[in-house]
């Protein structure tokens, strides 16, 4: 019988007031409380702070507090991603981000779901996997819905909502977010 983290992750309908899942929400946020309560000049501590919190890529992230989440272990980061002022990543599934990526100003991530059927809704939720590649860059204040991947080298605007999956190398933009233009070489 699979707990009900292992139902989270593999995006089945899981229990969100789950014991084990209450304490690690528990735990998450009392890493991000004190991220945000360092000063600027703390970067040993930020960066201690950072190697707990997230699941792969703490040692080299770069973060500019505040910065929310819900679990941190299910982040998984390459080398050298960037979070700007306000991020907020909702990792209930896994959210996979590719080396050199920044993300502007309140960015936000979501991989939660919740069923259509109120009365499910009650009990249990559920959630998709979000994948970002390489050298991507989100603008401030996009929001990336659960399930999406966006392909590396690509640029989000500003402001996008992207609702379904972008490929490599283009710049897309809007609301909902639409592949604009290729870019590159």
């Amino acid at each position: 019988m699979p707990t009900e983290r292992e139902k989270m992750l593999a995006g089945e309908l899981y229990d969100p007031l789950d014991t084990g899942l209450v304490s690690a929400r528990a735990r998450a946020r009392d890493l991000c409380q004190a991220l945000n309560a360092t000063r600027e000049g703390e970067t040993d501590e930020r960066r201690r702070i950072v190697r707990e919190l997230f699941g792969a890529g703490g040692d080299t992230v770069w973060m500019q507090p505040p910065f929310f989440c819900d679990y941190g272990s299910n982040i998984e980061m390459g080398e050298r991603v960037f979070f700007n002022f306000n991020c907020v990543v909702l990792d209930v599934c896994r959210v996979v981000i590719g080396d050199f990526t920044l993300f502007g100003p309140a960015v936000q991530i979501y991989t939660p779901m919740h069923p259509f059927d109120a009365a499910l809704r009650r009990r249990e939720e559920y959630g998709k996997r979000v994948s970002i590649g390489d050298d991507v860059w989100v603008g401030g204040g996009a929001i990336i819905l659960p399930g999406v991947t966006i392909g590396s080298r690509s640029v989000i605007g500003a402001g996008s909502v992207v609702t379904r999956d972008v490929p490599d190398d283009v710049f897309a933009a809007g609301n909902p977010c639409r592949v604009v233009r290729a870019i590159g070489g």
